[in-house]
Formats: C-alpha cells, sequence, structure tokens
C-alpha cells in the first residue's frame, strides 16, 4: 500500500507552561523564532486559559494546553502526529523541562546546558539576567537572531472599556507581591478626587481585593472589571490599551501594559526591576527600595505576606510617580482629600 506524501509544514514547540506575564516576557524570543522559521507551524505549550494572549502575539500559530501547578512542569505534553522538527525549552533550565520535550524525539533541540545533562548543548544559565533578554540569548547562542526589545504586541480592536481611564490593579499570584489594599483604594481616591476616572482590574478570584479597593476609594458603582472569572483577553487588552496610566504590582498586567505601550508605575518588592521590569524609557516608572541588599531576589516571591521592600513604598511615592507621567489632570471632579491640595500643585507631593 502506497503512503501520501506529506504536505503538513514542519512544526516548532515552544515550551511556557506559565502566567501571562510569562508570556509576554517571551514574546521577543517567539517574534524571533517565527521570523527564522516562516515554513514552520509554530506552536506554543501553554495554559488554555492564555489562549486570548497567544493569539493576540500574532506569531504562533496554534496552542498546545499545557500546565502545572505553580511553576512546576507539565507531567507530560499531549503532542499529536509527527515528532516535532524544534523543541525550545523557554520553561526554565533544569532537566524536567529538558527531558519533557526530549520525550517527543525532535529533530532539534534549544535549551539551557545544565550539570545534570554533561554533554547536553545550550549556553550557561545565568541567575541575575533580566527574563526578555534570558531567552533571546538563548536564541542567539542556537543562530537564532533575538532583540529583547521587541516586545510589543498589537493594540486589539476591541474598543476599550473604559477609555482614558486609570487603571490600578492590586492583585498578584503571590501576597508578597502585593502592596496593601489600603495604600491601593488611598491612590485611587486621589485620582478619583482629581478629576480621572479609575477602574480597578481583577483577576479570577479577586473580586473582594478589588471591590474593597473601590469601596475605600469611594468609586462608584461599575468601577470593578472582573474578579469572579478572568477578563476576556481581548476586553482587558483594550482597557489597558486606552488607558492613561496603568498602576500595578509585579505581575502580568504590568507586561501587558508594556507590551501596549501604555504608562505604568510598576511596584516591587522581593524581586529586582532588573529582573522582570519594564524597559528603561519616559513611559514607565519603577519603584523598589531595595535597602543593604543589592542581590536580584533578596526577598520570597511567593512569600505569605507582602515583602517588606514593597512595604516601603509609599502612597505619595506612587502619586507622584502617576502624576508625573500623565501631567495634570482633565477636571476637578470634587473636593480633594483633606491634606491634598488640588491636582496640578505638585509642592505637595
Amino acid at each position: 500500500m502506497s503512503r501520501e506524501p506529506r504536505t503538513a509544514r514542519p512544526s516548532a514547540l515552544v515550551l511556557r507552561a506559565l502566567g501571562l506575564g510569562d508570556l509576554l516576557t517571551a514574546v521577543p524570543a517567539l517574534k524571533a523564532l517565527r521570523r527564522h522559521l516562516p515554513g514552520h507551524e509554530l506552536v506554543l505549550a501553554a495554559p488554555g486559559r492564555l489562549a486570548g494572549a497567544v493569539a493576540a502575539t500574532g506569531v504562533v500559530d496554534r496552542l498546545l494546553p499545557a500546565e502545572a501547578p505553580g511553576r512546576a512542569v507539565p507531567a507530560a505534553l499531549a503532542w499529536p502526529g509527527e515528532r516535532p522538527d524544534l523543541a525550545v525549552d523557554l520553561h526554565g533550565n533544569g532537566p524536567p523541562s529538558r527531558l519533557l520535550l526530549q520525550r517527543l524525539r525532535p529533530r532539534r533541540l534549544f535549551a539551557y546546558a545544565h550539570p545534570s545533562a554533561p554533554g547536553a548543548s545550550g549556553p550557561v544559565w545565568r541567575e541575575d539576567e533580566h527574563e526578555r533578554e534570558r531567552w533571546c540569548r538563548l536564541l542567539t547562542w542556537y543562530g537564532v537572531p533575538a532583540d529583547p526589545a521587541d516586545l510589543s504586541v498589537p493594540a486589539p480592536a476591541t474598543p476599550s472599556p473604559a477609555p482614558g481611564a486609570v487603571v490600578v490593579h492590586p492583585g498578584a499570584d503571590a501576597a508578597a507581591r502585593r502592596w496593601p489594599q489600603e495604600r491601593f483604594a488611598a491612590v485611587a481616591r486621589d485620582l478619583r478626587a482629581a478629576g480621572h476616572r479609575v477602574v480597578v482590574t481583577a483577576g479570577a478570584g479577586e473580586d473582594a481585593l478589588a471591590g474593597q479597593v473601590a469601596e475605600r476609594a469611594g468609586l462608584p458603582a461599575g468601577s470593578v472589571l472582573g474578579g469572579t472569572a478572568d477578563v476576556p483577553f481581548d476586553r482587558l487588552a483594550a482597557l489597558v490599551a486606552g488607558a492613561r496610566c496603568v498602576v500595578v504590582g509585579d505581575t502580568g498586567l504590568a507586561h501587558l501594559a508594556t507590551a501596549l505601550g501604555t504608562p505604568s508605575v510598576v511596584l516591587f518588592g522581593p524581586v529586582a526591576p532588573r529582573l522582570w521590569g519594564p524597559p528603561p524609557g519616559p513611559r514607565h516608572r519603577v519603584l523598589w527600595h531595595p535597602g543593604a541588599d543589592p542581590s536580584a531576589r533578596p526577598g520570597d516571591a511567593h512569600g505569605r505576606t507582602p515583602d517588606e521592600r514593597l512595604l516601603r513604598i509609599t502612597v505619595e511615592e506612587v502619586l507622584t510617580a502617576v502624576y508625573d507621567l500623565m501631567g495634570p489632570a482633565p477636571r476637578p471632579a470634587g473636593p480633594a482629600p483633606a491634606g491634598r491640595p488640588p491636582a496640578g500643585a505638585p509642592a505637595a507631593r
């Protein structure tokens, strides 16, 4: 029996089974692979909940649903059909992710070297390296030019649900990276009094947190977006793309603001911004107070209480950064909070 000639494109499988911020920091590497392999089907192994975000990158052909608790490596990949022409480990540098891809018998494998895999090719892993640069360096080592500054994603066609709003996002995966809700509320209250529309965003399960911030800030009904479930990505991206500024901790929404070119004030605590922060430039303000510890990871990014460095950031400091980015308020919306002069009087900040 004769076999039909194979007509399917060769495939390149990329493993990045993590969160939204992880996906967006991998965009420069994904773009580099797309340019280098124009005839390949580019498949990304990532959580199914990121389908909208993966599609929005504009470079991935297909999502292969894959995830594990926390930042662990998936136990298996439901890879159908022919073995991949190329597998790329953008998940980490340990044996589990490399072995997961090796089990698919790819013709080529791009991964970092590891002491437990002597003889395996790959560059040396560096602990103190920005996430975007890390994965671009991996590809460059294998002969695929990659630019960590090539991080933008297209703005969605969906209209913003709150054009020109200031977006305040108090949530994060771990308490160590959550600035106190009363401080977020104080920022939102000041911005509202200064004439800005403020929207509080929330991921799945963060409805109570977002609601409390909005209530403390005195925001009107309808000022919270999300909470009981993740906001559909096209709607969330539209909100961020049309926002005047985003105030956020070290979490996925900060990376979305960076990818869309929206001004942002990003609050860092247990992990240095040199590992996960936005690129230098006038659009973003990074707030971080490491104290005497100059290391890249002075705290526990997955700790159960707010990191001490995060707590060193004050409400006044955040407001100063926000107003520096946005300029004067559009119009007054009511009396300024007690102890603060009207918006546009920088001497008080």
